[in-house]
């Protein structure tokens, strides 16, 4: 029989990550997280992470630096960061966006 679970996650009540990030909905396939109002600023060292993530913008606009590209992302854009890819961003303004990672990580430990 199918796992015919409901999970809901409100994310005023999300626990967040190092980062700021808000951990929202977690299933067997993909994880979900929600990043809001990242500020202006600086690039961070460029990193790799163990598990596929897409993404949508939902206000504001960044750089997505990955492996040597640089592409701006804006509100309605959506992106894909490869497992072991070596990529940061730029915020350019204030930005809001939501993020899926795959295979799913949980939140503890998520990002190391």
């Amino acid at each position: 029989m199918a796992d015919t679970t409901i999970t809901k996650v409100d994310s005023a009540h999300s626990p967040k990550g190092p980062e700021g990030e808000k951990y929202l909905a977690s299933g067997a396939q993909v994880s979900m997280r929600l990043w809001e109002n990242e500020e202006p600023g600086d690039a961070k060292e460029p990193t790799t992470r163990p598990y596929e993530t897409v993404g949508y913008v939902l206000k504001g606009r960044a750089e997505l630096h990955l492996e040597g590209q640089v592409v701006v992302l804006e509100p309605g854009n959506s992106w894909v960061v490869a497992k072991g890819a070596s990529h940061t961003y730029k915020i350019l303004e204030t930005f809001s966006a939501v993020e899926a990672t795959a295979p799913p990580a949980q939140v503890h430990g998520r990002d190391k």
